[in-house]
């Protein structure tokens, strides 16, 4: 590869990374956004919730079916496509003048992440040289993991300075960028495989694979229960002013981008350990947080340790759902996609029921119970020895299939790309980060 198509295939490389990152931005955006959403539109903090759960549930349904859809197009059409409705969907929602045409906003928005990151987490194979795609891989997904990490603290950043439209001007901008980067520089990337919804549950047969998508359920359902109303809880429980949300929000945000970069080193020495640990702190950060509101450090330091073991979360599910996947398939990523953005909206579902229902405290409470239940689940499945060799998930996963469980909302720095699994004897998959 000369230099001049190797610098052309890093900057598509970028072109992709930024487009994942915007999508990623403005779909948690309006977490931080909440309480000044819903007093600019007249709507209580359950109902304003409900953009998070559209914009999952869009995603969830969108994900299967773009693939299926497009499963015969070019990508690179595919890819600006997706990135263009991510550009209308944000410009909409800066000037809905009503909640109902901010939901349409955020429904259009689901449809570019689920197809996005079903099709975008799998291309940087197609973009670089064989021996590069594990650091484009983790260059694409690092992209998904700081949006995760950054978009709460920079919407209530943004909402504490000028109004909540502002955030998703900022969002549109950066969209037209990463289109504009699309436009110029991914090349034709022609269709391999024609997808059926028939072949979509293809990782529902691998029994590793099914204990990791309920491991993620559990995961993105507690969490999100919570962290959708995390803003909420220090405006009404902690009392504290706009300025000193943003702080803690920030304080959030820049520990789950040291946890995401800690999982790389805890990970590879035991995957199972990582998510298990790190679902039990999540639990026990949350079920404190509504104890500890009487104290803005005690808060502070919480959010700091929850945001820790969030960070790490994702990146452990994903390396997980990497060691049980023998290969890497746009269906076996629907599939995977489809799953956490279920959890996430029904995460939101459920934590707005329970806000408006028995207080916010409450949801704290539930969503700490339902981490301690998810990482019971986890050691308890994940422990267990296969019937046979056959069905431990497949062996070593190649620089060119690294990406099988990529989506989401999270990989970091240190790509799953070459994980391999060991043998049926050994309970807990080791991963190697990559170098």
């Amino acid at each position: 590869m000369t230099s001049s198509t190797e610098r052309r295939g890093w900057l598509s490389v970028l072109s992709v990374a930024l487009g994942s990152f915007v999508l990623v931005l403005s779909e948690f955006l309006p977490i931080g956004l909440l309480p000044a959403i819903a007093r600019g539109l007249h709507v209580d903090i359950g109902t304003a919730g409900l953009m998070v759960v559209a914009t999952g549930l869009t995603g969830a349904v969108a994900a299967p079916v773009v693939t299926v859809a497009t499963s015969r197009v070019d990508r690179r059409v595919v890819l600006v496509a997706l990135t263009a409705l991510l550009v209308v969907a944000d410009a909409l929602a800066a000037v809905a003048p009503s909640f109902w045409v901010l939901l349409v906003a955020r429904m259009l928005l689901g449809v570019g992440i689920g197809g996005f990151w079903s099709i975008g987490a799998g291309i940087a194979g197609r973009l670089v040289a064989p021996s590069a795609v594990i650091r484009a891989t983790s260059f694409i997904t690092a992209g998904i993991s700081v949006a995760t990490v950054v978009s709460l603290p920079l919407g209530a950043f943004v909402s504490s300075l000028a109004s909540w439209r502002l955030a998703f001007v900022i969002g549109g901008g950066l969209g037209v960028v990463a289109l504009g980067l699309q436009v110029a520089m991914l090349p034709r990337i022609p269709a391999t495989q024609a997808v059926r919804f028939a072949t979509l549950g293809g990782l529902l047969r691998i029994p590793r694979a099914r204990v990791g998508l309920i491991a993620a359920v559990f995961l993105f359902v507690a969490q999100f229960a919570a962290y959708t109303y995390v803003s909420p809880y220090l405006e009404q429980m902690v009392r504290v002013d706009a300025d000193t949300v943003t702080i803690a929000l920030l304080v959030f945000g820049i520990a789950g981008i040291i946890g995401n970069f800690a999982a790389g080193w805890t990970l590879s020495r035991s995957v199972i350990g990582t998510i298990g640990v790190a679902k039990a702190v999540l639990a026990a950060s949350v079920v404190l947080l509504p104890l500890a509101a009487q104290s803005v450090v005690a808060v502070f330091v919480l959010l700091a340790v929850w945001g820790f073991v969030w960070g790490a979360l994702p990146l452990g599910t994903q390396t997980w759902m990497s060691n049980a996947s023998p290969g890497s398939s746009e269906s076996g990523l629907a599939l995977f996609v489809t799953t956490i953005q279920l959890a996430i909206a029904g995460g939101s579902v459920l934590g707005g029921a329970a806000v408006t229902s028995f207080g916010l405290a409450t949801d704290f409470w539930f969503s700490g119970a339902v981490a301690v239940v998810g990482a019971v689940v986890l050691v308890w499945l994940g422990q267990r020895r296969p019937s046979s060799p056959a069905m431990t998930g497949g062996t070593a996963t190649t620089a060119g299939s690294a990406t099988t469980a990529g989506p989401a909302t999270t990989a970091g720095p240190a790509t799953t790309a070459a994980i391999r699994l060991p043998g049926a004897g050994d309970p807990d998959p080791v991963c190697t980060p990559a170098p």
